[in-house]
């Protein structure tokens, strides 16, 4: 005999889900009421402890689920995954500005304010542990034989999970694969990349092994990354294409991507926001090094993505922008969430692109230099409050002197072993 059990959890700074779980017979009045969390709760590091708080252990939060983002996938052992996706609120119901999924909507409020809309994907890639690695497989049509029944298990769930799956394939590294979810707008692009993980992770768990999103599983390997494909709209009408201007990026567009760039060291700090992720932002990595913007570049921060003629989608719905300077170990809302801010800074500030060719600054090269860089953006300030930057600058740098003076393949390790 068994009754039924269903999860309630936000994706926390350190792009964790954390919540509770409660009988699937409560689940009426817990649409309302939620579950308690507390303010410290947000500072709990991705190793497990609590380095530091501004907190405190006073308070009290709740974490309200959204019934848009019911999750009930059924295996064929018996077991089921049940959750919801929610918020962090204050006890009566307001946004608790700490939250990282009402940091990423209150961005997309400013730019609905500029008369635009944000439509996403996130292409993550993984390294599965079950499957044998062989010399030469890459891309190979027998890596993608060898993991058995697990691509098209996580596609079954994904679909059941209310997300349309977009791509399963082999990629570049040892027992190394990528998952995509199509494009959703706003908020539910970022719900779609953190069930993406959670169901590659409980298909996994299912089958004895483990799907590792970690940045790096050592430091001179190959890197998992996170790409997030970005176009904005005005209503129904994509905007960000113009076949006739510099990039093809629009007029209407390109102050959004130029801010994205202008900002670009702070945003880091979110996107990759562990000691590991600068080991994958290095030369020779196909990964960014520089904050610039290229036209099918995989080396680029920004990746103007190709059109394919023969879609029938027209060039306008195509056009992307792709962001490569992201990893898993990011909270898909505070990632998102600072690029629309960025974008959002652009926009009000009419910003210009880079000329094409133009030298381009580095990229941040450790996890401190990206925080530091997010401690001097005083326009950063304004995404947040000032005590709630400070707290996020804070709890990073714990992380940082966590790790002490581990060596890099031990960095790698205790990364690889939460994501």
């Amino acid at each position: 005999m068994k009754e039924p059990l269903v999860f309630v959890g936000a994706c926390d700074w350190a792009g964790i889900v954390r919540g509770k779980g409660f009988p699937e017979a409560d689940s009426a009045i817990r649409l309302k009421k939620g579950v308690g969390v507390t303010h410290t709760n947000i500072m709990m590091s991705c190793f497990g402890p609590i380095y530091t708080t501004s907190f405190g252990t006073a308070g009290d939060l709740i974490i309200r689920p959204d019934p848009k983002v019911r999750i009930e996938v059924p295996f064929e052992d018996g077991t089921a995954e049940r959750f919801y996706l929610g918020d962090i609120v204050n006890t009566d119901g307001s946004d608790w500005e700490y939250c990282p999924r009402t940091f990423l909507a209150r961005g997309l409020k400013a730019l609905a304010k500029a008369g635009l809309r944000l439509v996403a994907s996130f292409e993550q890639e993984f390294v599965l542990t079950g499957v044998e690695d062989r010399p030469g497989a890459t891309y190979a049509l027998d890596a993608l034989r060898r993991q058995g029944a697990f691509g098209e298990t996580l596609m079954a769930a994904l679909r059941t999970a209310g997300f349309t799956p977009d791509s399963f394939l082999p990629e570049y590294g040892p027992r190394q694969y990528e998952a995509t979810v199509a494009a959703e707008e706003g908020v539910r692009s970022a719900d779609a990349a953190v069930v993406m993980r959670e169901m590659a992770r409980a298909v996994a768990w299912r089958t004895g092994q483990r799907a590792i999103f970690a940045p790096m599983l050592a430091p001179d390997g190959i890197g998992n990354g996170t790409h997030i494909h970005m176009s904005l709209w005005d209503g129904d009408r994509p905007v960000t294409h113009d076949p006739a201007a510099p990039y093809g990026i629009s007029a209407r567009a390109a102050p959004f991507f130029a801010g994205v760039l202008a900002h670009l060291p702070a945003i880091c700090a979110f996107t990759a926001p562990s000691v590991a992720s600068y080991y994958r932002l290095t030369p020779n990595r196909w990964a960014p090094v520089y904050a610039n913007l290229g036209i099918q570049d995989r080396g680029a921060a920004l990746r103007v993505a190709p059109l394919f003629p023969t879609s029938p989608e027209p060039a306008a719905d195509q056009f992307n922008v792709e962001f490569r300077v992201a990893d898993a170990s990011s909270c898909p809302y505070l990632a998102l969430g600072a690029i629309v801010w960025a974008g959002v800074d652009g926009l009000a500030r009419k910003l210009a692109l880079p000329p094409v060719g133009a030298e381009a600054p580095l990229l941040p090269r450790s996890l401190a230099e990206a925080l530091a860089a997010l401690e001097a953006d005083e326009l950063a300030a304004s995404w947040w409050s000032a005590e709630a930057k400070a707290a996020y600058i804070t709890f990073k740098r714990a992380e940082i002197a966590a790790l002490g003076d581990v060596a890099p393949s031990d960095v790698c390790a205790r990364y690889a072993a939460v994501y």
